[in-house]
Formats: C-alpha cells, structure tokens, sequence
C-alpha cells in the first residue's frame, strides 16, 4: 500500500488537508495491518492518522527547499545547470 502513498512534495504548493489526510490514512493502514479497522481499535486508528496527518503539515511547513531550474539544451555538450 505504501507505494501508492503519492509525493506531496510540489513546487509552489502545500498539500491541502485532505491530501494529508489520505496520505496518513494509507500509511496508518500498512503499518496496523488493518484496512478497516474494528470498533473496539477505531478512535485509537482515527487518533494515529490525526496525529501522522498533523506531523506531516509541521513538516510541510517547515521545510526550505531550494526551487533548482534546470535548463537544457539540444546541442552537444551544452546542458547547463543552473
């Protein structure tokens, strides 16, 4: 499951709320083991993805990621990285 965890990672944007929650919602259900899981464990599931979920966002908003543009070029020898 955790393959089908996208990146959430985008230039100029942060994921939205929902985006984390789906994300933290997967990661929950591959680590548990369960993909629903039962009414005596769910507030303690629900509990988990909140707190992956809000992780995530204090990441999200911590991070500093240098923007690289790259520039390349058809002619031999002449990529150029900036």
């Amino acid at each position: 499951m955790c393959r089908n965890i996208k990146r959430l990672r985008n230039p100029g944007h942060n994921p939205t709320d929902q985006e984390l929650h789906g994300a933290a919602l997967q990661f929950v259900r591959k680590i548990s083991g369960f993909n629903a899981p039962s009414r005596a464990n769910q507030v303690a599931f629900d509990a988990a993805v909140r707190d992956v979920a809000g992780a995530a966002r204090v990441l999200f908003q911590s991070l500093h990621v240098a923007h690289h543009h790259h520039s390349h070029t058809t002619s031999a020898g002449a990529d150029q990285h900036a």
